[in-house]
């Protein structure tokens, strides 16, 4: 197949560029051109929000699919959808769970009621408004030619994000580490790869609709996580393992200041515990965590660690004097 990716540098756009190469299509990239495309990729460069560049860039050309991360204002999704209905045959948009009314109640599946959103908007600082706003944009022009993939939290190497990579940096530095229990607490995710694995067959096999797009609950634990964690760095850190009762008497959370992790009772419950099994059945594999795990440390240490984001997940991890409170706790 011949497959637009809009971006394409980073994150899942590079993971699906890399993993849409090795299975021997024909990949073109948009952006805005501040790094450089992958070898086998014909880069096309122009700032998507500006219409008619992006006119420009992509020409008379088609595709068979295209595949879009957009996450900020849906007007600029609305462009894109409306310049290539006639051109594409597919469109792969990745959005978020976090379109569902919150909280996200456990076992909630793709029929949950979702936020309002709006095609047109210029607004972006609503995160769940602006991924919403994009699904309708490409519902616009794709009715029933489009997969909207609702992520929940997307690990493996080129984590931007860097939740995972927090973990690693952390571990690797050794010491006692506080952790978050209880050990069994089961975790939810996909990693970059299968999800672009997911959405390319998709592409291939012509599916579409709706579906939430992690793994099933409980792929792995907390516990699997970390001591991954340890044994790929090889490092001496020793794992204090704290109760959520533990974890909120220090006054720390889940999800951003311990990444990944959140209680298993609360508001955020739902975040690990959604009904997946649409995806499954419409053929998402995801690999062992260790592998997820290993393949990031893998990636950092050729790399680099992500530079430090001030974007909605806002500061990832726990200062020094939060990890002395966790610490007090035992």
């Amino acid at each position: 197949m011949r497959l637009l990716v809009m971006g394409g540098t980073h994150h899942v756009g590079r993971a699906y560029v890399e993993t849409a190469l090795a299975l021997g299509h024909e990949v073109t990239t948009l952006n805005r051109g501040s790094v450089a495309p992958a070898p086998g990729v014909e880069s096309r460069t122009a700032d998507r929000t500006d219409a008619a560049a992006l006119d420009a860039a992509l020409g008379t050309d088609t595709w068979d699919a295209v595949f879009d991360t957009w996450s900020s204002e849906p007007v600029v999704v609305q462009q894109s959808a409306r310049l290539l209905a006639d051109r594409v045959g597919h469109y792969g948009y990745v959005s978020s769970r976090s379109v569902y009314t919150w909280p996200i109640a456990p076992g909630a599946d793709e029929s949950a009621p979702v936020v309002e959103g709006d095609p047109a908007s210029t607004a972006a600082e609503d995160y769940a408004a602006a991924k919403r706003g994009g699904e309708l944009a490409v519902l616009e022009s794709f009715t029933d030619r489009s997969l909207l993939a609702r992520c929940g939290l997307i690990l493996g190497p080129y984590e931007i994000v860097g939740r995972l990579p927090w973990w690693l940096g952390r571990i690797a530095r050794g010491g006692r580490v506080p952790a978050p229990g209880p050990i069994s607490r089961g975790l939810q995710y996909v990693d970059a790869r299968d999800l672009a694995a997911f959405m390319i067959r998709a592409a291939e096999n012509g599916t579409t609709g709706t579906f939430d797009t992690v793994s099933a609950p409980g792929h792995t634990t907390i516990g699997e996580l970390l001591d991954a964690c340890v044994a790929v760095t090889g490092s001496d850190a020793e794992l204090v393992w704290l109760t959520p009762e533990q974890v909120e008497a220090a006054g720390v959370g889940g999800w951003t200041e311990l990444p990944i992790w959140v209680p298993p009772t609360g508001e955020l419950i739902g975040l690990h515990e959604g009904d997946t099994a649409a995806a499954r059945a419409a053929g998402l594999s995801c690999r062992p965590a260790a592998d997820t795990v290993a393949d990031t440390w893998a990636w950092l240490q050729t790399e680099g660690f992500p530079s430090a984001r001030s974007g909605r997940a806002g500061r990832l991890g726990t200062s020094p004097e939060q990890e002395q409170a966790l610490l007090d706790q035992v």
